[in-house]
């Protein structure tokens, strides 16, 4: 694998709301944290751009809506930003599903970085990080999907059919892969070739 020395990492919604199991329910991958953190270190260190995403939810029960404290970024997330030494940093806040539609426009951002590649991580596998991967992928981007960078929760839907995080997660990392939006693999491969 190949990762590029300018491929931007983008943290997907790393945000303290996701910690309350009350509101979300059971979730997969406990150590995706830790795997987004050293993906940040190591993007820090190589001089690589980091984008960090937020979620300003406009549902008023959510605990990512704006002025709750769950709106912010988890700690380890929080120390992190501005540490990037000679890489370019970005804030996007958005709204909806894909980080292509927030604010500042992320797309005229890379293509004025000069930005090809992709190495999109964080919450949730199956929404926010599967949409920003797709769509970065119909763009013409080389997207990577370290797929244990990233987590998920128990979701129900339409005819009583309910799915698990991890069935979840795994049918999005198919639907990825096997659909050519995005190469799906593991942290370690990403951080052996980026370092």
């Amino acid at each position: 694998m190949e990762i590029a020395e300018n491929a931007a990492l983008v943290v997907v919604d790393v945000q303290k709301g996701f910690e309350e199991t009350g509101f979300w329910g059971p979730r997969n991958n406990p150590g995706a944290d830790d795997r987004i953190a050293s993906l940040i270190d190591v993007w820090q260190v190589t001089g690589r751009p980091v984008v960090y995403v937020r979620h300003d939810s406009v549902t008023p029960q959510s605990p990512l809506r704006p002025g709750c404290a769950g709106n912010a970024f988890k700690e380890y997330v929080e120390r992190r930003r501005g540490k990037g030494g000679e890489g370019a940093e970005l804030l996007v806040t958005k709204t909806v599903n894909s980080a292509f539609y927030g604010t500042p426009d992320l797309g005229a951002w890379l293509e004025a970085q000069g930005i090809a590649q992709l190495v999109v991580v964080g919450i949730q596998t199956n929404m926010c990080v599967e949409t920003t991967a797709r769509m970065g992928g119909n763009l013409g981007y080389d997207v990577v999907v370290p797929l244990d960078a990233t987590y998920t929760f128990d979701l129900a839907g339409p005819f009583g059919w309910r799915r698990s995080a991890e069935e979840l997660a795994q049918a999005a990392a198919v639907s990825l892969h096997g659909g050519g939006f995005a190469r799906v693999v593991r942290t370690e491969e990403v951080v052996g070739a980026a370092g």
